[in-house]
């Protein structure tokens, strides 16, 4: 059984809890899964199956979409809702903030954002510093320094409510909706705090919901039950992509039966015969057989016209 699910992860399970259950309902034991998403963050988390696992190199640095909610009023030690308030809801700072902020001046705070910008890993994500994940410093009150990473917000746009940007929730604070379109690597709760500081105002992230990472869309996730259902019912080629599915960016080349069997054995073979053209030096290439399987991802070499082998699937792949 090999694969990529697509899955819509739940609120109050950690991506490893998602992989624990998907091993648990498949009986299988290699699944893995490409980017993190936060306990209380739902949306889409790409789970890679049986010899699909080689292929999250591939997939590690994609492109992020989320529908997130900000609350203004109070920020907390996690930069999210799970945290702990660092200030009192109601003090003077989240005080008749809907009066205070025009909609030109929420633009400027989110337009300060967009682009290329150094960010500061949070002392509560799984980041490694010294051998060290942040998170377990931070459970035992240590605060190290990190070092700011350059990110790409390539979108950072509020979605109105209604009329207005800003719902008031009645306790001091409010919430604003955003769209936000992001490089690999970025943490919307530290971004969430930034918007914040950018008003003048403590900030956290109240919601996340990942809807795309890389090509895959929020609208073919299944959830965890759905893929229960599928698996009892013997059914789960409905729902479990071929391993091809997670190169969908990749140029491909199709491979004859002796050249399947040379690239099996990580033979580099040229490419002319296989392709009118070529892709760039150093780039991967998914590598297929007649059938329209995944052989192995290769890379090219210019100078010789070859690819070489890089990742070979197993001959079921």
């Amino acid at each position: 059984m090999h694969g990529v699910l697509i899955i819509d992860k739940p609120a109050d399970l950690t991506s490893h809890d998602v992989v624990a259950r998907v091993r648990q309902i498949l009986h299988v034991r290699r699944v893995g899964h490409t980017g993190t998403l936060d306990p209380f963050a739902t949306g889409v988390l790409v789970v890679l199956v049986g010899n699909a696992t080689r292929l999250a190199q591939f997939l590690s640095g994609a492109e992020k979409e989320y529908e997130a909610v900000i609350r203004l009023g109070f920020a907390t030690d996690t930069g999210d809702i799970t945290g702990k308030p660092k200030s009192s809801i109601g003090d003077s700072t989240v005080q008749n903030v809907s009066h205070a902020w025009s909609d030109p001046e929420i633009e400027a705070a989110l337009t300060s954002l967009r682009g290329e910008i150094d960010q500061t890993p949070p002392m509560y994500s799984a980041k490694k510093q010294e051998g060290r994940k942040l998170y377990e410093m931070a459970r035992r009150g240590e605060q190290i320094e990190r070092q700011p990473v350059r990110i790409n917000i390539h979108a950072f746009e509020a979605i109105r409510r209604g009329s207005l940007l800003l719902k008031n929730n009645a306790d001091g604070t409010f919430d604003l909706t955003a769209h936000v379109v992001c490089s690999a690597g970025t943490y919307v709760r530290a971004l969430a705090e930034s918007f914040g500081e950018r008003l003048g105002v403590g900030a956290h992230l109240a919601e996340l919901r990942r809807i795309r990472a890389g090509s895959f869309q929020i609208s073919e996730a299944i959830s965890l039950e759905q893929l229960k259902g599928a698996a009892d019912e013997e059914s789960l080629a409905t729902v479990l992509l071929p391993p091809l599915a997670a190169l969908r960016k990749l140029a491909h080349v199709d491979l004859n039966a002796p050249d399947v069997e040379r690239v099996r054995h990580g033979v580099a073979i040229p490419l002319a015969q296989h392709s009118s053209g070529a892709p760039i030096e150093g780039e991967n290439v998914a590598m297929r057989d007649e059938a329209g399987n995944l052989v192995a991802v290769g890379i090219y070499y210019a100078a010789s016209r070859t690819l070489q082998p890089r990742v070979v699937m197993a001959g079921d792949g």
